[in-house]
């Protein structure tokens, strides 16, 4: 996926086609955040891919994408979302808040960054309304 591929869809639909992200996609849709992604933004996502989502406790992701647990989702999934265009040549360590209000501890060492102890793996994934950078492990909010 190239960033001359990407530019002109959304988060969302970069997501969609890029084939590792099956789980955080039904989730997205699960919340209603499909609209709010699919927005001007910018944004930039720190998106667990599925085998992130894999590594959660048996039942986990099941449970999350019940009707009667989308606030708990959407808090979830805000959690990986920072307001702006933020990318990888531009992180810093730093606390960053996200679009649910917490902060996420980003470390960069050696030219490695971590979000809080997530690592991405993947940097720089364009979309035309911001950028996903793929991260090893779901975000939990505190």
């Amino acid at each position: 996926m190239t960033t001359t591929e990407t530019e002109t869809e959304d988060i969302v639909a970069v997501a969609s086609s890029a084939g590792i992200f099956s789980t955080l996609v039904a989730a997205v849709k699960a919340a209603d955040l499909v609209e709010t992604l699919q927005g001007s933004g910018p944004f930039t996502v720190f998106a667990p891919n599925d085998e992130a989502f894999a590594k959660l406790p048996e039942d986990t992701v099941t449970d999350l994408l019940k009707p009667e647990n989308k606030e708990k989702l959407i808090s979830i999934l805000t959690y990986h979302v920072v307001a702006g265009k933020v990318m990888a040549a531009d992180i810093e360590t730093m606390q960053a808040k996200t679009v649910n209000g917490q902060e996420l501890d980003i470390k960069v060492t050696h030219g490695d960054v971590t979000v809080n102890h997530s690592n991405v793996i993947r940097a720089d994934v364009a979309a035309c309304n911001g950028v996903i950078h793929v991260i090893d492990c779901v975000l939990l909010p505190k």
